[in-house]
């Protein structure tokens, strides 16, 4: 499905589900990891993640666009239109559109380095290395020693 394809898609969504014309454009965006779509308010046009198509079918990229639509119609008649606020959650609800996306969060692995303290043996884990000569305890002021580095999924 093309870019045009997609537009084309929406436009006849936006009519059939909420009786109102979609009239700028809309892209599939491969930056997006997890989430559906996004409508973007400057410019008023919509991304939808190809992956929703290509891995999860059609009828799920009818939610994510039903979904995406809220937005943009709800804004576009200037009523509160974010996931919290109740104007949201009816319209959503009435056109059956998806609340979540069915992508799901890659858990990535963070590397931590552990250093700790040679006078009162407090555990300090970081992100970044540490300049040993440079930085000491903070509670004790005591000299610093490296431990090992430390891989945790998140």
């Amino acid at each position: 499905m093309t870019d045009r394809e997609l537009t084309e898609l929406i436009k006849k969504v936006s009519q059939e589900y909420f009786g109102k014309p979609f009239i700028h454009q809309a892209y599939f965006n491969n930056r997006l990891k997890t989430t559906g779509g996004r409508f973007h308010l400057k410019d008023r046009h919509i991304d939808i993640n190809p992956k929703i198509y290509q891995d999860f079918g059609y009828q799920e990229l009818i939610g994510v666009i039903k979904h995406e639509l809220c937005h943009y119609h709800l804004y576009n008649d200037d009523l509160p239109a974010q996931h919290k606020d109740r104007s949201f959650k009816v319209l959503l609800e009435q056109v059956g559109g998806s609340r979540y996306s069915p992508i799901q969060p890659i858990s990535k692995k963070k590397n931590y380095h552990i250093y700790e303290c040679t006078n009162c043996h407090h555990i300090y884990k970081r992100v970044r290395k540490m300049n040993l000569q440079k930085y000491v305890c903070g509670k004790c002021r005591g000299r610093l020693k490296y431990l090992h580095d430390m891989t945790i999924s998140s």
